[in-house]
């Protein structure tokens, strides 16, 4: 068995936005999307990591922060982010 952690880097914005998505996801019916029983380890711990690296996510301007985050990841991702909206 190997052990070996894997690092992932994400981009604040990445970050906040993922943290955000996951939290949503984590309150609905996950059973629908994740079919696998062993894949809710990894989700918890990424949304745990998340939330002990993002302090902001409490803060009263933290829909602020995530909208903008959201703007400029969407105009990183060019016609990609367009096709997915339409």
């Amino acid at each position: 068995m190997d052990d070996t952690e894997i690092t992932i880097k994400l981009t604040s914005d990445e970050a906040i936005v993922l943290s955000d998505w996951l939290e949503r996801v984590q309150m609905t019916d996950l059973s629908r999307l994740v079919d696998e029983p062993a894949a809710w380890a990894p989700i918890h711990r990424i949304a745990g990591t998340l939330d002990k690296a993002l302090p902001g996510i409490f803060a009263a301007e933290y829909a602020e922060r995530l909208d903008a985050a959201r703007r400029r990841l969407r105009e990183t991702m060019g016609s990609f982010a367009e096709e997915q909206d339409g």
